[in-house]
């Protein structure tokens, strides 16, 4: 083989797959599976665009996942009610799943800051349930708050049934949880509960 396309070949393969188990997942069509969103993919960056009255959900494909870790970066907007992004796992279904999401619009509000970010069991324990009956258990500020307009860079740590989140290279986790559902593996999506949200660089390690 030519050398410079033994190189090119080299750098490409390192981009997608680590000696420790890390994949960089693509930010192409083919990779994704799109439930009530349309999805484009331009320059490294998925953009989600939510399409209907339901949560937008975009599947990782031929992927599952039980302990392990996943690293992306997101973008809301700082719109109030209006921006809800994350990363749902364990999926067993567009209704069944555990999800880590964040509300950029409260990032930096003195007075909705502790509703930030947030951990929800679908289908029986969204926000408002686990606000009425856990109130400040499945949900937290950051500190420090991000920009709520630009990108943030999460750590979703999952070793059943704890949950740790990390923003921005965090030393302690924004949020530790244990999870409600009894799910301990199952399909990975991007997720939005607003008109759209963008991501990049999702890397996924499997334990």
């Amino acid at each position: 083989m030519d050398v410079s396309k033994l190189v090119a070949f080299i750098a490409v393969f390192a981009l997608s797959h680590y000696s420790n188990g890390q994949t960089k997942v693509a930010a192409e069509a083919d990779s994704w599976t799109t439930v009530h969103c349309r999805a484009t993919f331009e320059r490294g960056i998925i953009h989600v665009v939510n399409t209907g009255n339901a949560t937008a959900l975009l599947w990782l494909n031929n992927s599952t996942m039980a302990d392990g870790h996943i690293d992306l970066d997101i973008k809301g907007n700082d719109v109030a009610g209006q921006s809800f992004v994350g990363m749902a796992f364990h999926g067993a279904g567009d209704e069944d799943y555990d999800a880590v999401y964040f509300r950029p619009f409260n990032f930096r509000s003195p007075e909705r800051k502790d509703h930030a970010v947030q951990y929800i069991s679908k289908p029986e324990y969204d926000w408002n349930t686990l606000r009425k009956t856990f109130p400040g258990k499945y949900e937290n500020p950051l500190e420090p708050a991000p920009d709520p307009n630009d990108w943030f860079h999460v750590r979703i740590e999952i070793e059943f049934p704890m949950v740790k989140v990390f923003v921005n290279n965090s030393a302690q986790p924004v949020l530790e949880v244990e999870q409600i559902s009894t799910r301990k593996d199952g399909k990975l999506g991007l997720w939005v509960d607003s008109d759209d949200g963008w991501f990049r660089n999702v890397v996924v390690s499997k334990r």
